[in-house]
């Protein structure tokens, strides 16, 4: 996997950051953005698959789509800045309903909705594309791409504000030592997406 994502896709690799129970995650860079490699220890457990269905990584100096996989045969394609409005990254997300999760994206979480089914993070996009009767994502901790992270000043704060707003709290914010505090909510789907407040960025963490 770090071959691929290193070499093939050609991410610079930032560091390694230990999370517990035999698991690591190789942090690298993705044009202002990061990508996370959670390695685990033991066997994951088998889940229904996420919604985040292929990551498009915007690349200067290509001229076509370029669509790869990685060993784990998670889609990705490096495509000509601007493909789809990608600027930096974006992210395809399946959903049951394009209605609900629109509500979710741009409601809930207030992404901007900059086209149909279409919301900006920062420089990151996501993408919705509609499934009917897809069922639910499964656990977070499972193969394939399992979450998003955005990164905030005050985790309990937005976690607050993203429930109060429809969003469904699945895991409350906590603090891991000095590195970060995060929480983690859920879309309409399942799919979930860390609320994370990084000590580096933003100072002292609340530690309780």
């Amino acid at each position: 996997m770090l071959r691929f994502w290193q070499g093939e896709v050609g991410l610079p690799f930032e560091e390694v950051l230990p999370t517990g129970g035999g698991n690591q995650q190789h942090r690298h860079a993705l044009n202002g953005s990061v990508f996370k490699l959670n390695h685990a220890r033991d066997p994951l457990p088998v889940e229904p698959p996420a919604g985040y269905h292929e990551l498009l990584i915007a690349r200067a100096g290509i001229a076509s789509v370029r669509t790869l996989a990685d060993p784990d045969g998670n889609a990705v394609s490096l495509v000509p800045p601007g493909f789809r409005g990608v600027t930096g990254m974006g992210i395809t997300v399946r959903v049951a309903s394009l209605e609900a999760a629109g509500r979710y994206y741009g409601g809930a979480l207030g992404f901007e909705e900059v086209e149909p089914d279409a919301f900006r993070c920062g420089d990151s996009l996501v993408l919705l594309e509609e499934e009917l009767g897809r069922p639910p994502a499964g656990a977070m901790r499972a193969m394939g791409y399992r979450y998003l992270t955005v990164q905030v000043r005050d985790a309990d704060a937005e976690f607050a504000g993203i429930v109060s707003r429809g969003g469904t709290g699945a895991s409350a914010p906590r603090t891991m030592g000095s590195v970060a505090r995060f929480g983690f909510v859920r879309d309409p789907d399942g799919n979930w997406l860390e609320i994370s407040q990084r000590a580096s960025l933003t100072g002292a963490l609340p530690q309780a």
